[in-house]
């Protein structure tokens, strides 16, 4: 069975186990020439077993609670508010045995009327101002909860306020009155110092049995499971189960290094492969949150892409590496020239870029209005620009207006190179591809079919804009440019694709 991500929370289940019971196996020694066998001499036994964790444990138990959040649906398990999906009732016969069952199952639709029913779920969090009455969980423990209440080891209840959320990395906050009982906070440990090996301990509600610890190491670092644009999970074989989201992962000191979030299993459970928030990504985003309700991230305003390695042979890079900027979004921090498309950003504010994933998390725990150094490659050679950072969350709602200034544009005829027909962009062709009046650039009006273009999945109506970091606005162009790479001795040609929509990308096409 394929193994699949699952969030680690809520939801409760019972588990069946079954003792497999070994019969020992006597052989008699038969006849008079049997022996006597000396007995082996038994094993030494250790002074001691390893050393405990019980009181590590036992001081960061009453720190760990349970989350417990109720949200009304529909009678068929809709959200509160969509429409009502109850089937027709059937019509049975006199007397029938099932009767009085659908009888109560359409009465009991018929009494959630509007409101709908309740449904609870089940999760964890951990206590980080005993003062404040601060709790930290997982965004989807809580989400699209009407009511949240925490939960203690004890018995004791108190109802929770939402302080603020951030889906980005999975991370919600809450509070809880600090006045009406006595309340044990943890503290946020260095989750970069941790190393591949190194002992972890979890604790948390698995499956809705209460608090629950297990051991383990970490397996990994720097894990990227696709569940966000930050992803940089820790990997643990410390056993984590449904319910135990949104607890906490400690080192051995007793300090908080991730946050319990999802598991890879085939089943549901725990098959030792559990991921964590690390603190050092978590601590910016919680603290955003309790100041501001929300975030407010670092924005760069571009638009970035792998470099590859046939990209970085066309850019005469020695190896792969950096993020590849694609495009600059109108109206963003650096719509002002000092980045531009085409280049490959390999060092932002003293931190090495090493992938294209590293940029977005980078610049996101950066602040806004900070100035920093941005070292990038640009035709070959190695720069150092300087940028004053905006804000994501405003970025976020213009981004999709940003687009490359149009270029001039000038009629010319037709031409065929590396497997694409490229013609002039008129209004023609601006109506027969749907592209938009702001993409400015070569139209792709045809492409053979197994050439190297459409191996590259270049397709009729994309625009090319650049070719080798050049700007190109006539069939001309793009044949003098392709002829220029190739006396060069270049292999690759790459060329900036815009969509219909402006949408920008890079692409490598072979030439020989």
């Amino acid at each position: 069975m394929a193994s699949t991500f699952l969030s680690s929370a809520t939801g409760r289940a019972l588990i069946g186990a079954t003792a497999l019971g070994l019969a020992a196996s006597v052989i008699p020694l038969h006849g008079a020439h049997a022996q006597e066998v000396a007995p082996a001499p038994a094993p030494a036994v250790p002074s001691h077993g390893p050393a405990s964790v019980a009181d590590l444990a036992e001081g960061l138990l009453d720190a760990v609670v349970n989350i417990s959040t109720s949200q009304t649906v529909g009678p068929r398990g809709g959200q509160r508010g969509g429409p009502r999906a109850t089937p027709p009732r059937p019509s049975l016969p006199e007397g029938s045995p099932f009767q009085e069952f659908f009888d109560e199952f359409f009465n009991e639709n018929n009494r959630g009327g509007e409101g709908g029913r309740r449904v609870q779920s089940l999760g964890s969090g951990f206590i980080i101002d005993a003062a404040e009455g601060i709790v930290v969980t997982n965004n989807h423990v809580i989400a699209d909860a009407d009511e949240i209440e925490v939960n203690f080891a004890d018995g004791g209840k108190l109802k929770a306020e939402l302080v603020g959320t951030d889906p980005k990395t999975d991370i919600a906050v809450l509070k809880i009155d600090p006045g009406q009982r006595k309340l044990t906070a943890v503290q946020f440990g260095d989750s970069a110092g941790m190393r591949i090996g190194d002992w972890v301990m979890a604790i948390g509600n698995p499956f809705g049995l209460g608090g629950s610890v297990s051991i383990g190491i970490v397996s990994a670092r720097g894990r990227d499971i696709n569940s966000g644009p930050y992803d940089d999970f820790i990997q643990t074989d410390a056993a984590i189960n449904r319910g135990n989201s949104g607890g906490p992962l400690f080192d051995m000191h007793g300090r908080v290094i991730g946050i319990n979030t999802a598991i890879i299993s085939p089943s549901g459970g725990s098959i030792g492969i559990g991921f964590s928030i690390p603190s050092q990504l978590a601590v910016s985003v919680i603290e955003q949150l309790r100041e501001f309700g929300e975030t407010r991230r670092g924005w760069l305003g571009v638009r970035i892409q792998p470099v590859t390695d046939d990209i970085a042979e066309s850019l005469g890079m020695d190896e792969a590496r950096g993020a590849l900027v694609a495009g600059i979004i109108k109206g963003g921090p650096v719509d002002d020239g000092s980045v531009q498309p085409g280049d490959v950003i390999i060092r932002f504010d003293g931190k090495e870029v090493r992938a294209m994933r590293d940029l977005p998390r980078i610049v996101a725990e950066s602040p806004v209005g900070k100035a920093v150094d941005v070292v990038l490659i640009r035709k070959g050679e190695e720069q150092t620009v300087k940028v004053t950072l905006g804000r994501l969350e405003d970025g976020e709602r213009i981004a999709e207006d940003g687009t490359t200034p149009p270029a001039d544009e000038a009629p010319v005829a037709t031409a065929a190179v590396l497997g694409m027909t490229v013609a002039e962009l008129d209004d023609a062709a601006r109506e027969k591809f749907a592209i938009a009046a702001e993409v400015s650039g070569v139209v792709v009006s045809e492409v053979a079919e197994g050439s190297a273009a459409a191996e590259r999945g270049v397709a009729a109506g994309d625009v090319i804009t650049e070719i080798a970091q050049e700007s190109v606005s006539t069939p001309q162009e793009v044949v003098d440019r392709i002829a220029a790479l190739k006396s060069q001795g270049r292999r690759n040609a790459l060329l900036m694709l815009a969509s219909k929509t402006g949408e920008l990308r890079f692409v490598t096409i072979r030439m020989d």
